[in-house]
């Protein structure tokens, strides 16, 4: 390996292909965007080759890019283990961050943190909500252990392994007095306000085949949001209001009867909900142990 090559270039190429653009990666990194510029340029200038095409729309991931991208990350992953692995020897406190999709906050991870609490007292669990684009990135950095939720698309696993825990559905929930109830058809919807996942969702991509196969467009009247609190308060407030959303969030709402689902056929949307972790690392004995506690709480989270 070039020594040339510092461990701060590796980390800039890398947030700046998974964030898109020079300026995001450098707000992610808290750095001025020259000062992220001039460590993409450095690296390219050691290795000889574009790593990112850059536009104005952005920067792109070249042919060389893509394939770099990914020994980067591993490395980088590698560095950042191998260090926690260092500074958890001698007498402090394991420590585990878990990343989790809405779906699984409300509904699996509350069994799955307190077993893991009764074996493993002595670790403290640091607890990561949010999209799945931003904890998976942060997984492949080595911000986060792990990551529980859906399986997001190809493209965003490089890198990744995946273990299946359950599957589960798309729904579409509105207030029980919402006239909404009576909906049959997608293209009825478009009456009402539609909370929608975002772009960055592991949902989306499945809920715009579907609206493609019904030939529905996009709803005009929607917000995109990935909160589960905002979409919550929301639809229990308003019967105006319609929510796409994972079952898992809504779960406890549905079995309460402050939510209904509406009866659309939402089968096309059924996908895995499992655990994402770095491929080819040795786990820490923290990491199994909260997997392990995962395994145990999903047949629960399925019922």
């Amino acid at each position: 390996m070039d020594r040339r090559i510092k461990f701060r270039h590796l980390n800039a190429f890398s947030t700046i292909a998974r964030a898109g653009s020079l300026k995001r990666a450098a707000e992610q990194m808290n750095l001025t965007q020259p000062a992220i510029s001039k460590a993409l340029k450095e690296l390219e200038e050691i290795i000889g080759v574009v790593l990112l095409a850059r536009s104005r729309a952005g920067v792109q991931l070249t042919a060389e890019g893509e394939i770099f991208l990914q020994f980067a990350e591993q490395s980088i992953s590698a560095l950042r283990h191998g260090l926690r692995n260092v500074r958890a020897t001698g007498l402090s406190a394991g420590k585990l961050r878990v990343g989790a999709l809405p779906s699984v906050v409300s509904h699996l991870l509350p069994q799955a943190v307190s077993d893991f609490g009764e074996t493993n007292p002595d670790t403290l669990l640091e607890l990561h909500e949010g999209p799945h684009q931003d904890l998976v990135t942060r997984l492949r950095n080595g911000g986060l252990d792990l990551v529980v939720g859906r399986l997001g698309r190809p493209e965003t696993m490089t890198g990744l392994e995946f273990l299946q825990l359950y599957t589960e559905q798309v729904v579409v929930v509105a207030h029980p007095d919402s006239p909404a109830v009576s909906v049959r058809q997608w293209q009825d919807l478009d009456r009402f306000r539609v909370l929608y996942p975002p772009q960055d969702s592991a949902i989306r991509s499945l809920i715009a085949r579907l609206l493609i196969s019904q030939g529905v467009p996009l709803f005009t009247n929607r917000i995109e949001s990935a909160s589960s609190a905002f979409g919550r308060a929301v639809t229990l407030a308003d019967p105006q209001t319609v929510w796409v959303i994972s079952y898992g969030v809504v779960a406890g709402e549905l079995a309460e009867g402050r939510l209904v689902a509406l009866d659309l056929d939402t089968s096309a949307t059924t996908g895995a909900v499992g655990i994402m972790s770095r491929s080819q690392e040795v786990r820490s004995v923290e990491a199994r142990a909260f997997i392990s506690a995962l395994l145990r709480a999903a047949p629960d989270a399925m019922a």
